[in-house]
């Protein structure tokens, strides 16, 4: 039961009887679209551009990228570039600052746009073994009787 001031807020708002549905939040989806032409780029803007929601459609055929601003769910929007017969898929890269090791067989694709790698978990990476632990230890600055040579 709510107060007063609900029952009119609901009474003068006309949602009486509805339940209240959550909003959207606004967000930035981001496809790769195998695109060839710019009746392919057409298509999917088209598309894209129909679904309710949708703010923006920028669509970079160069980069393979299709970026939608608005009120819509990832899913959705790759289901809607599906139905047009594209091969499409979240975009898989991220810029490659934002990766630890950019260079590892998991992150770096040749396929990717120039400054971007393939975005990866950080424990996919194998952890040093043991031994290579002691190694670093032995020989480290902190470890006065490491080395007498020096």
């Amino acid at each position: 039961m709510g107060g007063p001031l609900e029952y009119l807020s609901d009474l003068l708002g006309g949602r009486r009887g509805r339940k209240h549905k959550k909003m959207k939040q606004l967000q930035t989806v981001e496809l790769k679209v195998w695109m060839d032409c710019d009746g392919c780029e057409l298509k999917v803007k088209n598309s894209v551009s129909s679904m309710k929601g949708v703010r923006s459609v920028d669509v970079n055929r160069k980069e393979q990228r299709v970026t939608v601003t608005g009120y819509v769910e990832a899913n959705k929007v790759l289901k809607k570039v599906k139905v047009t017969g594209k091969r499409a898929e979240l975009w898989p890269y991220v810029p490659y600052n934002l990766v630890a090791q950019p260079y590892a067989a998991q992150a770096y694709d040749k396929k990717a746009p120039a400054g971007y790698v393939r975005k990866v978990e950080s424990n996919t990476f194998s952890n040093p073994n043991e031994t290579d632990e002691q190694y670093t230890t032995l020989f480290s600055d902190d470890n006065t009787n490491g080395c007498r040579i020096m």
